[in-house]
């Protein structure tokens, strides 16, 4: 699979197949994404391969922890990692065909916005899959 960001700046290829994709309805998705939650899949680091414009990509630290990683050209949000992580979470909506790869649960739903209810019938964790017993 191949994605990349608005202004086409920046091209990626994923190595190997996304796992535990899923929407977060955390604050900082919704700042990030502009939206009320975003849709993300995870990959290895090593599996989440530039194929151009890497002098593009921008960094922000979105929590004490966290790194956001974005077109500085265009905006794009891209991925998310954790300090230390072997993955990276990378937004499913920059892949070229996002509907290949379906959520399958809810994160941070105590987050979401009142008027944004998920119209769907995935499991929905009030904080983390990890902080609710699962995955």
């Amino acid at each position: 699979m191949e994605g990349g960001c608005l202004c086409g700046g920046i091209r990626y290829r994923l190595a190997s197949e996304p796992t535990d994709a899923g929407w977060c309805h955390c604050r900082t998705c919704q700042l990030n994404s502009g939206s009320p939650a975003m849709a993300f899949a995870t990959v290895p680091v090593a599996d989440f391969v530039l194929l151009a414009g890497a002098d593009l990509v921008g960094s922000v630290a979105s929590s004490e922890t966290g790194e956001r990683r974005f077109c500085t050209h265009c905006g794009t949000p891209l991925l998310m990692q954790d300090k230390g992580a072997t993955t990276v979470d990378f937004s499913l909506a920059t892949l070229d065909e996002p509907g290949r790869v379906r959520p399958g649960f809810h994160i941070f739903y105590e987050s979401r916005i009142g008027w944004a209810e998920a119209g769907d019938d995935l499991p929905r964790h009030p904080r983390s899959r990890r902080e609710s017993g699962s995955a």
